[in-house]
């Protein structure tokens, strides 16, 4: 592994867990990189995720596609600096029940199952990694849902965008429009009602 990826990976993973930077280097053997052109697939609908990446450059969509209308609704993104896969599908080793596509051309940082598996099992601290993924991904899942069901769309919008800086200007919009669970006229209301209130808080 290069020193630019030895040094991205201690960036990402010391705060997070609170790995030192020796516990860090005894994974380094195991991390791979991979670009993924805008429009191929991290994991795809009916596969095991095998892999957990970290987004160094890119945007991705977490999507199910029903089988019975073909239509596709957003329910997550994954940008830079985040922790990518499908958590369920990865922990268990079982077929994914979604797709998780490349919004940009985009590159990962990515460890297998069977080698974070070795490292849980030979290192004390990354078996804690491990209980702090599965608390960051419960988190993230509960998140969601309670935005789905307690908060408006309004709250919803802006809500992702500071999980994700800038997304409005990377994505298509009916993108943004799917994950919230409105259509395109909706948002773009959404968008007026907090440009206006913003500029009535000035």
């Amino acid at each position: 592994m290069n020193t630019d990826a030895s040094t991205y990976l201690q960036a990402i993973l010391t705060p997070f867990a609170g790995l030192t930077p020796e516990e860090v280097s005894v994974s380094l053997p195991f991390w791979r990189k991979r670009h993924i052109r805008k429009g191929d697939f991290y994991n795809m609908q009916n596969f095991v995720c095998r892999d957990l990446g970290i987004v160094v450059k890119g945007i991705f969509r977490v999507y199910y596609c029903d089988p019975t209308t073909n239509e596709k609704k957003n329910m997550f993104f994954f940008s830079e600096d985040q922790f990518i896969v499908s958590f369920r599908s990865f922990l268990y080793q079982c077929p994914c029940v979604y797709y998780i596509e490349a919004l940009e051309n985009a590159d990962v940082l990515y460890i297998s199952y069977q080698d974070l598996q070795n490292l849980y099992q030979s290192h004390k601290s990354w078996e804690r990694f491990g209980r702090m993924l599965a608390e960051h991904f419960f988190h993230q899942s509960q998140g969601r849902t309670e935005y789905l069901l307690l908060f408006n769309h309004e709250n919803r919008y802006l809500n992702l965008l500071k999980e994700h800086p800038k997304i409005v200007e990377r994505i298509a919009a009916f993108h943004i429009a799917s994950y919230l669970g409105v259509k395109n006229q909706s948002l773009s209301r959404i968008k007026k009602r907090i440009q206006r209130h913003s500029i009535t808080l000035k």
